[in-house]
């Protein structure tokens, strides 16, 4: 190669990798780790399946719009693991006024989100990323 090509061939050769390669910062993201929409997207939809299976904390879905929630679910995930979503569903005190919900709904409603992780191949350490970053949830809609 003469020394003329040379300097295009590694050009190209960069701008090629710049094309296949993610942003650094996206590999980052505990969005990125969770596989992105599209596995969010389905986690948030065996999610809604299996609370809605859930003796424990199906009744509570009995008024909601279920389209809605997940849709919801989805926008809070992304928003909150780093991904360029923003939630524009209501607070979430808000949303779980006079619902009456108790420790116990709450972490039945923890057990469903974990089992929908797992089917869906989230790994147990990037599911307490997630978990931790939703536990502050408890507060607001758990009534004391």
């Amino acid at each position: 190669m003469t020394p003329r090509i040379l300097p295009q061939a590694l050009a190209v050769a960069a701008l090629a990798v710049s094309l296949w390669a993610p942003p650094a910062h996206a590999a980052d993201t505990l969005f990125a780790d969770l596989g992105g929409m599209p596995v969010i997207r389905q986690t948030v939809h065996d999610f809604m399946a299996n609370m809605l299976a859930d003796v424990r904390i199906r009744h509570t879905f009995d008024n909601s719009n279920l389209k809605r929630v997940e849709e919801m679910l989805v926008e809070q995930f992304c928003m909150l693991s780093g991904g360029p979503c923003t939630y524009t569903g209501d607070p979430m005190k808000e949303v779980h006024q006079g619902l009456k919900l108790t420790d116990a709904d709450f972490n039945a409603l923890v057990e469903d989100l974990q089992l929908a992780m797992d089917k869906n191949g989230i790994p147990f350490r990037t599911q307490n990323r997630l978990l931790a970053l939703l536990a502050p949830m408890q507060r607001d809609t758990v009534t004391r």
